[in-house]
């Protein structure tokens, strides 16, 4: 304690000067919110802050602006209050507006929801997934003709016709232990992926992610502050040297069917699927296949109608290697560019698609 001497008066600070209550945000940076590029990247969309909330486009030149899609449009019949917009996407052919909202956090991210469509040509504004529990539709995105959006839901790949509203299951497995479509808190942490399928070029098929986390032992959480009383929350989690999920890359029909898995040697329990993405076709994917220790990155082609996986390109490293995201098709899909440290320094190069000598990209005529 302070002892105040006798002699001093203490003089209380005015009314006015105490600062009490609720913090006014005068100096608080303002969001942008999600924002599209339209039109070859002449304008792009925002969503409009304050009591309006209308989706504008901007023009990129001139910053002169149009209201695309009021927010009355965007307000679900019955109810008075637009729907708030965490994300959205138009689609390839931009009749239509795909909009998350009612966002919860998976891990790290708010990735799962709602998801509603407005077709721009009738005003129609519907929810996907309707039946479905609530907030847990996850990454929906159109197909290559707009028609259809696929997404996942509990850990489970699904197809949904934008036309017709029917939904075609791609995946009935889905569980604790069987993830499909999206990932395990280690391909997370490790690998920062979340998002789990792609649709095919063509818009006739979907490659996705499979992982099996049965035998991935429980790590006891205590959540000290979503109820009254705390509770202990598992979560698989391996630790150093335990058993890790293992993973599978498939494809199948986006009509439905059987999955091909794609012939990836190795321990899955001990390589992980660090990337996949279609390779500049609808016929092939290209995966990156890296060992346990990340030191290794095997990229490979993998065959959609046969399975087979072939490897075009090895990086090591002594101590760890990065997973390639830089790759981009070139010449048709006759190359692609690669960005690495194997002389000491991060350079871009130039890879074959049928595997051979990598070529700096400036040695290459590329920049």
């Amino acid at each position: 304690m302070v002892n105040v001497p006798a002699a001093v008066k203490v003089r209380p600070l005015p009314e006015s000067s105490v600062v009490c209550g609720p913090l006014r945000n005068e100096y608080a940076a303002q969001s942008v919110g999600p924002t599209a590029w339209l039109d070859g990247g002449t304008r792009y969309t925002a969503v409009v802050r304050g009591a309006a909330r209308d989706l504008v486009a901007f023009d990129t030149a001139s910053g002169a602006q149009e209201v695309l899609i009021p927010a009355a449009s965007l307000t679900p019949p019955g109810t008075k209050n637009p729907l708030g917009i965490s994300n959205y996407a138009w689609s390839p052919d931009k009749s239509r507006l795909l909009i998350f909202t009612n966002t919860r956090k998976v891990w790290r991210q708010n990735t799962r929801g709602d998801y509603w469509v407005l077709d721009r040509g009738t005003g129609r504004l519907r929810q996907l997934g309707a039946k479905m529990p609530a907030s847990t539709l996850m990454f929906a995105k159109f197909s290559p003709d707009s028609r259809r959006v696929a997404y996942v839901s509990q850990n489970n790949l699904y197809v949904e016709d934008l036309s017709s509203g029917k939904i075609t299951p791609l995946t009935s497995d889905g569980s604790r232990t069987i993830i499909n479509g999206t990932f395990d808190w280690v391909y997370e942490e490790e690998l920062d992926l979340r998002d789990g399928f792609r649709w095919s070029p063509d818009g006739r098929k979907i490659a996705y992610w499979q992982l099996d986390a049965s035998g991935v032992r429980d790590y006891p959480l205590i959540n000290d502050t979503d109820s009254l009383y705390s509770y202990v929350k598992p979560v698989q989690y391996p630790k150093a040297g335990e058993e890790n999920s293992a993973a599978r890359v498939g494809v199948v029909s986006a009509d439905g069917g059987p999955t091909k898995w794609m012939a990836v040697p190795g321990d899955p329990r001990n390589n992980y699927i660090a990337r996949m993405e279609w390779a500049a076709n609808s016929n092939e994917i290209v995966l990156q296949h890296l060992n346990r220790l990340q030191n290794t990155n095997d990229v490979m082609l993998a065959d959609v109608r046969t399975g087979a996986a072939r490897t075009i390109l090895t990086e090591r490293d002594s101590a760890w290697v990065d997973v390639g995201d830089e790759m981009r098709w070139l010449d048709g899909g006759a190359s692609f560019t690669w960005s690495s440290e194997r002389d000491g320094w991060r350079h871009l190069y130039q890879i074959p698609r049928a595997g051979g000598t990598a070529r700096p990209c400036q040695s290459a005529g590329r920049v």
